[in-house]
């Protein structure tokens, strides 16, 4: 039975070099027994002088058998190994388990068996036995798993304690092992797949045995205890996290699958993985690039991959914070009385809510409507504080929820005073305007700013649920006014004379009056000059505001062209809103272009007395009416060729600030009415106010 041709009928030639006996091998016996030990200059055992082994042929080499390799986790593990193997399975048969006993260990007292007992420790060995070098420690005991302590060996720890996973992987193959294949990282290959150092996969097999032995602890679900692992608090991987790469402001879509569901960050490249399991993207990263600390960008949990255990460290909460910030209600309240600047991660400093939003291509027109909303307090009081709209139930599959979702995440993060940078991308946010609207908005293509700023507030209205007569929001609790429209339908103008008299008696050519509700309020501009004047230069007009609000004053008519029908209309407003937008019309689109009007508005940036525009009924309810300037939107260039931007003022410190995509610079009040405004938010002052920015 010794010979390599009677283990299978055939020939079989030995390899050279080093190898694990199989079960045919002579030795097969012998390496569960602790072997003497070796010189480490010589290929045989040393053999003792004097005794009955002298002159003969060392057991663990015969000539013409393979040579024994020596197993690599040393002779303290095999036999430790092969008896809490083998009390496994007696115990899983339903005998009582015997006390853990091998050849050349001691065996524990009676009665006092357990994992810890010195039958699997070092203090019971033969002083023959040549312990195992010492490993690096990264954990300890849990939950009563044997550790390599235990073994007499410094070593990994256990996580908890596991499935009986030790029948998996049968014992002779463990022993027989082939050679190491170095794996696409420098590792051997049954690391590369449990993704364990031979220590800690060892520790993993011997406490599986032992659990089968004990029983699951009261907090144990699934086999695996719900305590916290030692290793959490003292990762060994913290400082490779790399915050200059951190970026929460895309969408959480796995860089592989394209998969939003169970999305991880790698907090040391920045890059976005899905799972954290066995063949998961996050996990295989891990392992090929060697970074191993992940977050779950749902959870805002912290793991150490491939090793898989949470990482419960209070340094990385500024990082939770940057993903999700949050706000409390006496935060809120003080944010128009701070001035203090904030420092970015990369030194830069920026006042939270003046903060620049990345153009992707061509959505400026989106910034400046989304960076005017912020800066609205009650508007963005309401979305810094999710509490007040998480609940707001809406029927299955609706996108349009997903509007408010991300308009509040982004005023979180415009606001945000402990960011990593000093602008704020607004990807998620674009992203879902173009879902929402069906891609009537996009990012590549410009749009309008009065065309978007009209379907955004309709849009956050209805996904908040609010209806159009009854049931209000915060959107038109801030921007909701009301005027009454008077109607008077004209003649044909090629009618004769006579025949349009008897048709202005008609009861269908009499004036009706209609109440009807606004977000915001269109002026009309004068029409632009064709021609040069005396010194051969176009005359750019410029007109009062006062001028072009006359068209609200409730006398003042304009005709209306339909394609069929003509009208005379004239408005009166009855309600003023706390905050009130003015869009003013410079775009005008025939059959075969669109035209821009550049007259210059001139306007006070602050006291504009509206109280003339009302009838004297509403006059005696409306108590305050003397609005202020708060933001500014900007169009220059040619109508599809153009940009944004935009002036903000901020409340903290009564400066005006001129934002362009990533550039935030401050401006003077008397430089903003040069330029040729196009959407303005004017904010109603109380009676507590005082007037502090001195225009």
């Amino acid at each position: 039975p010794s010979a390599p041709w009677a283990r299978g009928g055939f020939t079989r030639k030995a390899r050279p070099g080093p190898r694990s006996p199989g079960r045919g091998d002579p030795g097969w016996g012998r390496i569960l027994r602790p072997a003497t030990p070796q010189d480490p200059g010589r290929e045989t055992p040393q053999v003792i002088p004097g005794s009955p082994e002298e002159g003969k042929e060392p057991s663990t080499h015969l000539p013409g058998a393979p040579r024994r390799r020596r197993t690599p986790l040393g002779p303290l593990v095999a036999p430790t190994l092969a008896a809490a193997l083998g009390a496994a399975l007696k115990g899983l048969k339903g005998r009582a388990a015997p006390p853990l006993a091998a050849p050349g260990l001691a065996a524990p007292p009676a009665g006092t068996w357990s994992p810890r007992s010195p039958g699997l420790g070092a203090r019971a060995l033969p002083e023959t036995t040549t312990p195992e070098p010492p490993r690096p420690r990264h954990g300890g005991n849990v939950g009563g798993v044997p550790t390599s302590e235990d073994l007499g060996a410094e070593g990994c720890g256990v996580e908890t304690a596991l499935k009986p996973r030790c029948l998996e992987v049968p014992f002779n193959r463990f022993l027989r092992g082939k050679r190491q294949q170095v794996g696409i990282s420098g590792q051997p290959a049954f690391q590369l797949y449990l993704g364990l150092s031979p220590c800690t996969w060892l520790e993993e097999r011997l406490s599986a045995a032992t659990h089968i032995l004990q029983p699951a602890p009261a907090n144990a679900k699934n086999g695996r205890v719900d305590s916290e692992d030692r290793r959490s608090r003292h990762c060994p991987y913290l400082d490779t996290i790399n915050r200059s790469v951190l970026d929460f402001d895309f969408e959480k879509l796995c860089s592989i699958s394209l998969s939003h569901i169970n999305a991880y960050a790698c907090l040391v490249c920045g890059k976005y993985f899905q799972g954290r399991g066995l063949k998961s993207h996050a996990y295989i990263h891990s392992v090929q690039f060697s970074h191993h600390v992940f977050l779950n960008l749902h959870t805002l949990k912290f793991y150490c991959l491939p090793d898989n255990y949470e990482i419960i460290d209070s340094s990385l909460e500024d990082i939770t914070y940057v993903l999700k910030p949050t706000f409390t209600k006496q935060q809120i309240a003080n944010l128009d009385k701070q001035a203090k600047l904030s420092r970015a991660y990369d030194g830069t400093t920026y006042l939270p809510g003046i903060v620049g939003l990345n153009n992707i291509k061509a959505n400026d027109y989106a910034n400046a409507v989304l960076q005017a909303l912020s800066n609205v307090p009650p508007l963005r009081n309401y979305f810094l504080e999710e509490d007040n709209y998480k609940n707001i139930k809406r029927p299955p599959g609706d996108i349009m929820f997903l509007l408010v979702q991300r308009f509040g995440e982004l005023m979180r993060k415009l606001w945000n005073p402990r960011n990593f940078k000093a602008h704020v991308s607004p990807h998620e946010m674009l992203q879902a305007v173009v879902l929402c609207s069906k891609k009537t908005f996009q990012i590549t293509k410009q749009g309008d700013g009065v065309d978007f700023l009209s379907w955004f507030l309709n849009a956050l209205h209805s996904a908040l649920g609010g209806t159009k007569k009854k049931k209000k929001t915060i959107v038109t609790d801030v921007f909701q006014g009301s005027m009454r429209i008077f109607t008077k339908k004209l003649p044909h103008p090629d009618l004769p004379a006579e025949e349009k008299e008897q048709l202005l008696h008609n009861d269908e050519y009499q004036e009706t009056m209609v109440e009807s509700t606004f977000m915001y309020l269109t002026l009309d501009l004068p029409t632009a000059p064709l021609y040069k004047d005396e010194k051969e230069q176009l005359i750019i007009p410029q007109v009062p505001l006062f001028n072009i609000l006359a068209k609200f004053n409730g006398i003042t008519e304009k005709e209306y062209k339909t394609y069929k029908e003509n009208f005379l209309k004239r408005f009166q407003l009855t309600k003023l809103p706390p905050y009130l937008i003015f869009c003013i019309k410079r775009f005008t689109k025939n059959n075969f272009f669109v035209e821009k009007n550049p007259t210059i508005v001139n306007f006070p940036i602050t006291n504009v007395d509206l109280r003339e525009y009302l009838s004297e009924e509403v006059q005696a309810v409306h108590k305050n009416t003397t609005y202020d300037l708060i933001a500014n939107i900007v169009h220059d260039g040619k109508p599809s060729e153009g940009s944004y931007r935009i002036h903000v003022l901020h409340h903290g410190t009564g400066k005006w600030y001129e934002l362009q995509d990533l550039q935030v610079t401050d401006i003077l009040p008397q430089m903003i009415t040069l330029s040729e405004a196009y959407i303005q938010i004017w904010k109603r002052r109380d009676n507590d106010e005082t007037n502090q920015q001195g225009a």
